[in-house]
């Protein structure tokens, strides 16, 4: 009858998210809920760059308010929930950081255009008509600093990327100079020109922004790279490619020979298969290899799936193994199984046409390996008398993006030498059988 609740939505445990019932039991409007319960079951957004302030949304008390204006009480009843009632009775669903605009600056929300999905009003859909009309926020409630240490800045109409900035007095205007200084919020999105079409982002493009961030501030990124004459993986591979794809009934590539060898050089140096707590002081060395490995959602997203125990598959189980995690990931079928427990992660630009890649590592993962394009090109070629001469070789890059802070460049190094020697001089002819 209602769904209460927008998809995309993160919200608490015990949160109504509709209303079910008989279609004839639509007149009927649901119970509101009590103002304490509703505070209780506010929802929880998703964080996105163009809502993301920088303190979290203050919980209501219970303290009294000045006398609204006449004009105010749509952000009155804006502020109390998750939905507000323009004059026409249609429902808004305003985010929390939307809310606390509206309520600040005593903004009807039904006079607002919203650009979201499905008409949803964001932040920048506020602050743009805050510019348009020139609404200032109100004084605060609480009690003004004494006029002659009032800053100037607080007595003028707030600017665009006021919203995100405390309105209270500060209370240190006093303070010595040598105080730390508050900072700087970020700058306000620019409003969209008339060429320009402003998306608001869907769930899974803002988890992976805050994951990258997370990922960049926490571990200590270096990058490491070896070129590999891929010669003896390619021999095989044009050999039996033809029957291995009338068998499997999948395209015989090189990541199955990559993954394989690496396999091998994180048994020979287990703590690029561990994970690092620092401020725990730890470091987790798992004894399963649990082989991540990145799927591109037809460049809609990209999530991490687990191989659980690879160091187990021969070359032909690592291959299906990877071929059935990327089909359920592009069908949207993955289970939570499927996303958790990597232990080392293997990014596969090199299909696409890439030279050389640095990853973001897959935190708490201490490091990632990109397989970058194999193309044929001249190299220096040793013959077995001791003659160097030039010869026509399948050559690529595998680049190692690795934290500093769980091993040193030395370790990084010899892992990556380990790998470039199995591709180079392992036997697999038998692997692939």
């Amino acid at each position: 009858l209602e769904i209460l609740v927008p998809e995309g939505e993160t919200v608490e445990v015990g949160t109504p998210l509709a209303v079910i019932g008989e279609p004839a039991a639509g007149e009927a409007a649901p119970a509101e809920p009590a103002p304490a319960a509703e505070a209780a079951t506010e929802p929880v957004p998703v964080v996105t760059a163009s809502e993301t302030a920088p303190e979290p949304e203050p919980v209501a008390v219970a303290e009294p308010e000045p006398q609204p204006q006449p004009a105010a009480a749509p952000a009155a009843a804006a502020a109390a929930g998750t939905e507000a009632a323009p004059a026409n009775g249609a429902k808004l669903f305003l985010s929390p950081v939307v809310r606390k605009l509206v309520r600040e600056h005593n903004l009807d929300p039904a006079q607002i255009t919203g650009t979201g999905r499905d008409g949803r009003i964001t932040r920048n859909d506020v602050l743009a008509f805050i510019e348009r009309s020139g609404t200032a926020a109100p004084a605060p409630a609480a009690a003004p600093a004494p006029p002659a240490e009032t800053p100037a800045a607080e007595t003028a109409p707030a600017p665009a990327a006021a919203p995100e900035t405390p309105t209270a007095p500060a209370p240190a205007a006093a303070a010595p100079a040598a105080a730390p200084s508050a900072p700087a919020p970020p700058p306000a999105a620019p409003a969209a020109g008339g060429g320009d079409e402003e998306r608001e982002l869907d769930r899974l493009r803002a988890v992976i922004g805050a994951n990258m961030i997370k990922a960049k501030q926490t571990a200590a990124h270096v990058w490491t790279a070896v070129e590999v004459d891929y010669s003896a993986v390619e021999r095989v591979r044009q050999a039996h490619k033809d029957q291995f794809k009338a068998e499997e009934g999948f395209s015989l590539t090189y990541l199955p020979f990559i993954a394989r060898a690496t396999m091998d050089a994180l048994r020979a140096y287990p703590v690029v298969n561990s994970s690092f707590y620092l401020e725990e002081r730890k470091a987790v060395f798992h004894h399963d290899i649990n082989l991540g490995i990145a799927v591109d959602l037809n460049q809609e997203g990209l999530v991490v799936t687990s191989i659980r125990q690879a160091d187990s598959l021969r070359l032909r189980g690592i291959a299906r193994a990877v071929r059935a995690l990327a089909e359920k990931a592009r069908d949207r079928k993955l289970e939570p199984d499927d996303l958790s427990g990597s232990t080392f992660t293997i990014t596969n630009p090199g299909p696409f046409g890439s030279f050389m890649s640095a990853p973001i590592i897959n935190v708490p993962n201490v490091a990632i390996l990109s397989t970058d394009t194999v193309t044929k090109r001249p190299t220096v070629v040793t013959t077995a008398d001791g003659q160097d001469t030039i010869g026509i070789r399948p050559i690529g890059y595998l680049g190692l993006s690795w934290d500093h802070r769980a091993f040193d460049g030395s370790t990084a190094v010899l892992f990556l030498r380990r790998i470039k020697q199995n591709l180079e001089t392992w036997d697999w002819e038998q692997e692939v059988m």
